[in-house]
């Protein structure tokens, strides 16, 4: 078995790169004598009988590093290895949805991103995509790593908008990567949040990782990864702020966990912020305005700007 180390910080995560992911559980003295199927119920509660007791035939679960039975008696203090399978995903289609491009030539394009589209096809997102609309609206893909799709290299959540690049061949994928992983890409975003935070300038240095509790979100955590955000009050309006924000990492949920830890969430944030807000818009009032980086073949340097969507400057506008 192998344990999923994929960062999800700059890549796109090709197919051929996905791993199973292993998941180690303990038998505690509550469980002595339960059969192996029932106790990994309970562990699972997300997965169906059948598919775990499909597991347990195919030797993914292992007593021991001894492959388990369903009928398996368990004893207090063992330890289980459970291998959950990758999820195959679907070949994307191109389809064909109307993209805001600020930016393109033969190598990469740039584009502003609307709040609700997913980037990567998942399940229950196999369609109405970034990368449907991509292989849609890109009829000169060369191809990356030899497959004809556009080169995602690094994401924005489905609520937050803006600016991002994207490569259309492996020359512009790597240098793009490259500029990525080494931090040489300028990544400017807007929020409105709740409160005003004090001092009106600062930087965020916390680790940031799976919250150990509800694994949909992620959380300050001393095992994580380092993130690093720096903020600036673009203006006051009492109960609610504009910031300016720069971030130098690019870890998932960043911008939204960093200003949920100091105590300022984002408007609209559903998942980290809070519902007591006036205001009409689905999604968090996130939108990254600027984007800057070095052509990846012609390492001329770009800079981009988008204003944020109508949504955010409507609050803008009823807040003035």
């Amino acid at each position: 078995m192998s344990r999923r180390k994929v960062d999800p910080t700059w890549f796109d995560e090709e197919v051929e790169e996905q791993e199973n992911e292993v998941r180690e559980v303990s038998v505690l003295p509550e469980h002595e004598g339960m059969r192996l199927d029932h106790f990994l119920v309970g562990q699972f509660p997300e997965r169906s009988r059948s598919l775990l007791q499909d597991w347990i035939e195919a030797g993914q679960v292992l007593i021991g590093m001894r492959p388990g039975k369903a009928s398996t008696r368990l004893k207090a203090g063992q330890e289980i290895l459970v291998e959950i399978p990758a999820l195959e995903p679907a070949r994307p289609e191109a389809e064909d949805i109307p993209l805001n491009v600020v930016f393109e030539d033969e190598h990469l394009l740039v584009l502003n991103k609307a709040r609700g589209m997913v980037v990567h096809p998942a399940v229950g997102n196999f369609s109405g995509t970034l990368v449907n609309a991509l292989l849609g609206h890109c009829r000169d893909l060369s191809g990356i790593r030899g497959v004809e799709k556009p080169g995602i290299v690094h994401r924005l959540d489905k609520d937050t908008s803006g600016l991002m690049v994207v490569a259309k061949n492996d020359q512009a994928h790597l240098g793009l990567t490259n500029q990525f992983s080494e931090r040489l890409v300028n990544k400017h975003y807007q929020a409105i949040v709740h409160g005003q935070p004090q001092p009106s300038r600062g930087r965020v240095e916390q680790p940031i990782g799976r919250h150990p509790v509800d694994r949909i979100r992620m959380a300050v955590n001393p095992r994580g990864k380092t993130a690093i955000t720096d903020y600036e009050v673009n203006q006051n309006f009492g109960n609610y702020s504009l910031l300016d924000l720069q971030i130098h990492t690019g870890r998932t949920h960043q911008i939204r966990v960093h200003l949920t830890w100091l105590g300022f969430p984002i408007v609209g944030d559903p998942l980290y912020g809070r519902r007591n807000h006036p205001f009409a818009i689905v999604g968090q009032a996130l939108h990254c305005a600027r984007l800057g980086f070095r052509h990846p073949v012609e390492h001329r340097p770009l800079e981009f700007a988008a204003p944020p969507p109508e949504d955010m400057q409507t609050i803008l506008r009823d807040l003035r």
